[in-house]
């Protein structure tokens, strides 16, 4: 099986208290356990990480390059900023591994500061405001790719 990693930003730890308005009623473990069984549906093994730590996220970035791993990431507020996730999320790409972006929301539909995004230029696709479905999709995504590459 294929790993890929499933990575999530800031605050996201806080799924199913935060905002359920906007993010769900659903929390990061059922999550987690919908990513690990979609992707084995696909023949991923996946792994859910969540850090509201961007050296920790820029990290996983580095490993994922060094170690040929694709990549599912919501990086949350870090989407709107941070060049430095922008750069090792690039360095993904450069390996030849698709990175796919997702938001449960829609970004563009919210405050005027969320419509930009610093990662979507180095992200293989964008998957927004389909909440929890998005990451299938993403994941469908990555293994179409993987397929599409021989891989």
């Amino acid at each position: 099986m294929t790993k890929v990693i499933v990575v999530n930003g800031p605050n996201l730890g806080r799924l199913g208290v935060r905002q359920p308005d906007v993010y769900g009623r659903q929390d990061l473990e059922e999550l987690r356990r919908l990513c690990i069984g979609w992707g084995a549906e696909l023949g991923l093994d996946v792994e859910v990480r969540q850090t509201d730590d961007e050296a920790e996220i820029i990290h996983w970035m580095h490993q994922a390059a060094d170690e040929k791993t694709p990549v599912v990431m919501n990086p949350a507020a870090f989407t709107h900023y941070s060049y430095g996730l922008a750069d090792a999320a690039h360095m993904v790409g450069d390996a030849g591994l698709p990175l796919m972006e997702v938001h449960i929301s829609n970004p563009s539909a919210r405050d005027e500061f969320r419509k930009r995004s610093v990662i979507s230029p180095v992200a293989t696709g964008t998957i927004t405001g389909l909440g929890f479905f998005g990451y299938k999709l993403a994941l469908e995504a990555v293994a179409h790719i993987l397929s599409e590459q021989g891989k």
